[in-house]
């Protein structure tokens, strides 16, 4: 396999994983994310708990690496090889591997792994559930529109 074919199919990849990934935050940040907040802090914690657990499957995990190992390599190859268009697509990447990856490694999933040890029938639990929606839907925004960018700014280096 040569470097550009590596490279073309990284692309594909990446594009195709981070428009799922801005699709996947576009609909927790104007659906989900506001039904939940409208059910009791018992139903939402119990919702948002089951969606946690039931979203750490093959499919997802694979779609959600498998998108940074090809940003990685697409980063990697482009500030290698510096072919046309290089720009755009290192910052495609980066900006998928800093606000789409690294935000939910760094602040959603920890977000999620401390709502897990919340219960709602404590006196904090409605005041706690009430802080995680807003700063985790915050987060997803960022995670959202840098999603949203990096499809744009990797399929612009193609052009």
């Amino acid at each position: 396999m040569t470097g550009s074919f590596i490279f073309a199919a990284a692309m594909v990849i990446a594009i195709t994983g981070c428009g799922l990934m801005a699709g996947l935050f576009f609909v927790f940040s104007v659906s989900v994310m506001r039904a939940l907040a409208q059910m009791t802090p018992q139903e939402g914690i119990r919702a948002m708990k089951l969606i946690n657990r039931t979203i750490l499957n093959p499919i997802f995990l694979g779609t959600f690496f498998g998108t940074a190992v090809c940003c990685l390599c697409i980063a990697a190859i482009s500030a290698l090889e510096r072919q046309s268009g290089w720009e755009w697509s290192m910052t495609g990447a980066i900006v998928y591997l800093v606000g789409g990856f690294f935000i939910t490694a760094w602040v959603n999933v920890p977000l999620n792994n401390a709502l897990d040890g919340v219960s709602a029938s404590t006196e904090n639990g409605p005041r706690l559930w009430e802080r995680y929606l807003k700063r985790w839907t915050r987060w997803n925004h960022l995670r959202t529109a840098a999603s949203i960018t990096a499809v744009i700014l990797l399929t612009t280096s193609l052009l």
